[in-house]
């Protein structure tokens, strides 16, 4: 079968999966509706799914918390979590949800890592020193008041190139994303390629994983020439033909695509890979039609 055939079955069962809160699940068989599978799902679906997208869109702007931020999950803690980036990136086409947006982008600019704190920059610097990173290079958390990690910290990068104006946090979006950028380069892996926090703890080297490193390389699209950049780079190149998982290969598709590689062989292994209707995990059925659809999802993310 065609990338073209089994991405129209994937976006098919995608479509048989929404809620009808207008989210997606995070498995097939739930019915609670998570924002990364949604996020994901809308994303995946594409311009010929309109009445979806629409109701997929509502969901967004009605389950957005009275700080500008989202939960991770429908109904979940109103303090925000990391898929606030998300949400705004899949917000991105509409310019009536602008004040949706910019209130959001407010709440991601004020949330960071509490490594960034000057208690806490003094406990890494003097007492806790098993983990190699510097404090000052900080990015954002999962959740509010946590530290920060590798994947919510590229997302939050991708979605602040997408502000769509300075409207007053010009500033605070330069910096916030430099020093987002500092610290991905800051934890990489000593081989490259980064896993979901730092690169060295008790001074051993952890292990990339596929999915982190491709992510961090979407977010790191302007700094090609960075040592840590290009060994990561090499490092996917020679892991992604070796993996068996749909999430590990598909990301691994996108992150090699951003960087213009040639990624046919590994979608068209995809697409031997997967079977839709077997899929359970939503998050992974719709990054894998992502990945099929690699060069209109990199536009929407914006690498």
């Amino acid at each position: 079968m065609s990338a073209e055939h089994k991405l129209a079955e994937l976006r098919h069962v995608l479509v048989e999966q929404q809620l009808p809160s207008g989210g997606w699940p995070a498995l097939a068989s739930s019915s609670q509706t998570v924002l990364e599978p949604t996020v994901y799902s809308i994303l995946a679906l594409g311009p010929g799914f309109q009445n979806e997208y629409q109701r997929a869109r509502q969901f967004l702007l009605h389950s957005q918390n009275p700080n500008g931020s989202w939960p991770a999950f429908a109904d979940d803690d109103n303090k925000g979590s990391w898929a606030t980036a998300l949400a705004l990136v899949a917000l991105r086409d509409n310019f009536e949800d602008l004040p949706v947006r910019l209130k959001g982008f407010t709440w991601l600019l004020q949330c960071a890592g509490k490594e960034s704190s000057w208690l806490w920059k003094w406990q890494f610097r003097t007492v806790d020193r098993h983990v190699r990173f510097d404090p000052e290079k900080f990015g954002w958390p999962w959740q509010p008041a946590t530290n920060s990690w590798v994947v919510p910290t590229a997302f939050a990068i991708l979605a602040l190139n997408q502000l769509p104006c300075s409207c007053g946090m010009e500033h605070s979006e330069h910096f916030r994303i430099h020093r987002g950028v500092e610290m991905l380069l800051d934890r990489v892996c000593p081989m490259g390629g980064w896993n979901a926090g730092n690169g060295v703890v008790y001074g051993t080297s952890l292990a990339p994983h596929p999915d982190d490193t491709a992510i961090a390389l979407l977010a790191l699209k302007d700094h090609a020439n960075e040592p840590a950049v290009i060994r990561s780079i090499e490092w996917l190149e020679v892991t992604a033909p070796n993996l068996k998982a749909p999430w590990s290969l598909a990301w691994a598709v996108l992150g090699l695509a951003a960087r213009s590689r040639n990624v046919e062989p590994l979608r068209n292994s995809l697409v031997n890979m997967i079977e839709p209707t077997e899929i359970q995990d939503i998050a992974t059925l719709a990054v894998t039609g992502l990945a099929l659809d690699y060069q209109r999802s990199l536009t929407l993310l914006g690498s």
